[in-house]
């Protein structure tokens, strides 16, 4: 293999742990989902450090490094939504926030063209927080004993910055299409 690759097939590795974190959670193997959600949090690390120390970036990994994330985040989610770690509303928020994320860009990419994907500060601090809340959960099933305040507190937090992060793209996004179909073609 061509080392170049190295941090794609690390991508490729979370891409597949992903389906396997909601299938232990469903058979209550508690700590193997902990030890999975790690494992794709250190290998999202590992990737990225490589792509950027020795410059192995590539299209191919800009476009299935978020696609893996959101895919380990979101079936997570849906797994501790089924053992009833995380209300269903809020896996519903947060996949219809990312579904609205995609299909904007989708619209933007066939309207304007190429999309600038970077995201946020607001949109990067939603998903450390779902990430946070993700792993809090995990622990809790794991056997750390934590108030089960800190859990809802967490969930309203999560629940407050994905709502406001999805209209905020709405609205940036909806400003410039808007700013871009007024502006002639050059």
């Amino acid at each position: 293999m061509n080392l170049r690759q190295l941090p794609n097939a690390i991508t490729g590795l979370r891409l597949a742990m992903a389906p396997v974190l909601p299938w232990l959670l469903v058979a209550g193997h508690y700590r193997a989902a902990l030890a999975v959600a790690l494992a794709a949090g250190l290998s999202d690390a590992l990737d990225g450090m490589l792509a950027k120390r020795f410059g192995w970036q590539s299209r191919l990994g800009s476009l299935l490094d978020p696609i893996a994330d959101k895919l380990m985040l979101g079936l997570a989610m849906l797994g501790l939504a089924w053992v009833s770690m995380l209300p269903a509303w809020l896996v519903g928020l947060v996949l219809a926030r990312d579904l609205v994320i995609v299909a904007g860009a989708a619209a933007w990419w066939r309207l304007a063209g190429p999309f600038d994907g970077r995201p946020s500060l607001l949109s990067k601090l939603t998903t450390a927080l779902q990430v946070g809340l993700v792993l809090l959960c995990l622990a809790e099933l794991s056997g750390l004993s934590l108030p089960i305040q800190a859990r809802i507190q967490m969930v309203v937090a999560v629940g407050l910055l994905t709502f406001a992060s999805g209209l905020d793209y709405v609205i940036r996004y909806g400003v410039r299409a808007w700013r871009h179909k007024r502006t002639p073609p050059a």
